[in-house]
């Protein structure tokens, strides 16, 4: 791996190598103890479950295991080659990483305005451009969510067959926005947050819904958060409007005045340059950095050179990584932010009992993944191989063109929740284990890294990158493909979850300090 680009050296019907000095290699499927691996000149010394790691040159106690060229442990126990590589014998190690900030930057190969992609998008007041046309119904605080809920359901089924151009009444809901220091770091995020989704291009319209006595006042996103209400933007509370009952018809009948102009924005061509992509992996697997995240890193690329943006997430699962996204960096101060949040993120585990190198979950682990090396290695392919022009905080605003990192939790959707209220208008979400995942108002294509589960998946899956594996695509092709669907769902063709309704319980704002 180089410059975050992941190239398959050797491919066999039993394994792939990943680079040519790795000491590993990667079982296609399962393998039983005592088979030969000619392309390897070893025999299986154990059972070799699919996807996970086979050693392939003997191994002392404390020397280093390297996949796709990099560190991704060290063994605890002296291995042979043929020998089983997962969590018996295979620790976390720190060791020092060289950052080398921006020393593998290089110019990118921009496309010719003249020859750009483009798609059918919503072009906002603003200038943003939104891929869908929702109304959002945001509540401000818990006590508020069942209302929200329930004025959005007064839109579901028929309600809306007279305004074909609305894609829906949206419930935006979540547990906090009371019980917090008012003026703290968490209601600062929470107030990043909700106001990034009020202003999303996505909604054509929003309503703020509060209960009255909150912490997180309406006053808040007014004053400090620049959230302007307007005649598509209108801000209530329950306990001024009477109570529950009066409150959801006191917003219906808002809604009802504001639907007539929504139903009238238009779809119109612009080009791939207003697409701003966030990238998710979940539920990964050993393949995930093998198939999947790089052919989402090619489709970065192609993005990034038609002049849109990829945004890249997940601080704790990019740890052990980081020196291949600072290398990328346009310049010394952008790499400094990057690892700054590396340190933030090792004091905040350790202050919490806890550590970023306990990362994997059972799943990553049971799916072939050991170490958060290993993990991180695969899941920082997904920005592909162009210039890192930005480091951004939770739920900010993105506003650069290129491929930039947000800083988020590595929880999948909490980690999408910053990305949409940073201005992401498309997810692409790639997963080996199987995780269903949508997020209104947002449309999520999700990537599967291997055939068989794409197979079992077939109807929340919309591309099975499990191609690249089985030797039948490679990753610029799945890339060419991910990026022509991209356009396509940007243009309205509906998600699988989308088509699966997914994305009502999906918002979940990063909750950090104390509960009061």
């Amino acid at each position: 791996m180089k410059n975050g680009h992941v190239k398959l050296v050797g491919n066999s019907a039993q394994t792939i190598r990943l680079h040519a000095g790795d000491n590993v290699v990667v079982a296609v499927a399962d393998i039983p103890p005592g088979a030969e691996i000619p392309a390897e000149n070893i025999r299986a010394a154990d059972h070799i479950p699919a996807g996970h790691k086979i050693s392939t040159a003997p191994v002392a106690v404390g020397d280093a295991l390297r996949k796709y060229g990099q560190v991704i442990g060290f063994a605890c126990e002296s291995i042979t080659p043929g020998e089983h590589v997962h969590s018996h014998n295979l620790n976390y190690g720190d060791f020092e990483r060289d950052y080398a900030a921006g020393s593998e930057a290089r110019d990118t190969a921009y496309v010719a305005e003249a020859k750009r992609a483009s798609f059918k998008g919503y072009r906002r007041s603003d200038g943003r451009v939104g891929t869908r046309n929702y109304i959002g119904v945001l509540s401000t605080v818990n006590c508020s969510a069942t209302v929200s809920r329930y004025v959005a359901e007064r839109y579901g089924g028929d309600a809306l067959d007279a305004y074909p151009n609305v894609d829906g009444v949206v419930a935006i809901t979540h547990s906090t926005g009371c019980g917090m220091n008012g003026g703290g770091a968490g209601m600062d995020m929470l107030k990043r947050t909700l106001t990034g989704y009020a202003q999303h291009p996505n909604f054509g319209a929003v309503l703020f819904i509060g209960l009255g006595c909150e912490v997180a006042q309406m006053g808040h996103f007014v004053d400090s958060e620049g959230f302007e209400p307007d005649a598509l933007q209108h801000t209530m509370t329950i306990q001024d409007n009477g109570g529950t009952m009066a409150t959801i018809e006191a917003a219906c009948a808002r809604i009802d005045e504001m639907l007539p102009d929504i139903d009238r924005a238009r779809r119109e061509s612009v080009p791939a340059s207003e697409l701003i992509l966030g990238l998710e992996c979940g539920g990964s697997d050993a393949y995930s950095g093998i198939s999947a995240n790089p052919s989402l890193g090619a489709a970065v690329d192609m993005l990034v050179r038609h002049g849109g943006t990829g945004i890249l997430a997940e601080t704790p699962e990019i740890y052990g990584a980081e020196h291949l996204l600072t290398r990328r960096a346009v310049n010394e101060d952008v790499a400094k932010r990057l690892v700054d949040k590396i340190h933030w993120w090792e004091e905040y585990a350790a202050k919490h009992g806890s550590a970023l190198d306990n990362n994997p979950t059972p799943g990553n682990k049971a799916g072939g993944l050991t170490t958060i090396l290993e993990k991180s290695l695969g899941a920082a392919a997904k920005g592909g191989t162009t210039n890192l022009v930005e480091v951004y905080g939770y739920a900010e605003r993105v506003t650069a063109k290129g491929f930039v990192f947000m800083d988020t939790p590595g929880y999948d959707p909490v980690s999408v929740t910053g990305m949409v209220a940073g201005g992401a208008n498309m997810l692409c979400f790639t997963t080996g284990r199987g995780s269903v995942f949508g997020c209104k108002p947002v449309p999520c294509l999700k990537l599967a890294t291997n055939s068989p589960m794409h197979h079992r998946m077939t109807s929340d899956m919309d591309v099975n990158c499990g191609l690249v594996v089985d030797g039948d695509a490679s990753i610029e092709e799945m890339g060419e493909q991910i990026f022509r669907l991209v356009l396509d769902v940007a243009s309205g063709a509906p998600s699988k979850s989308e088509a699966l309704g997914f994305g009502d319980d999906e918002f979940i704002p990063w909750q950090i300090g104390a509960v009061l």
